[in-house]
């Protein structure tokens, strides 16, 4: 588990139309699209805020965030990290 997820300083973030995003790994080639909600949570990761902090901020940005929300974004940090997209700070 990523206590303090901060973005690898190595992937870029280009923005898609309808607010979506590719996240690029220059090492590999690899690119992870992400919807409006990821390119949110990606800003957020500054390897000060924890997952916690990560879904307060979300549901001020969101209306109608579900109960689950937590985990869900708990799993999205962690498909991340196993991707190599984050750090643990």
């Amino acid at each position: 588990m990523v206590n303090n997820p901060a973005s690898n300083p190595m992937i870029v973030l280009r923005e898609e139309f309808d607010d979506w995003g590719l996240l690029f790994d220059p090492d590999n080639g690899n690119v992870t699209a992400i919807n409006p909600v990821g390119v949110s949570v990606w800003r957020l990761l500054d390897g000060k805020r924890g997952i916690e902090d990560i879904v307060l901020e979300i549901k001020k940005r969101y209306s109608d965030v579900p109960d689950k929300a937590s985990k869900e974004v708990e799993t999205f940090i962690e498909d991340l990290a196993d991707r190599g997209l984050i750090v643990d700070s």
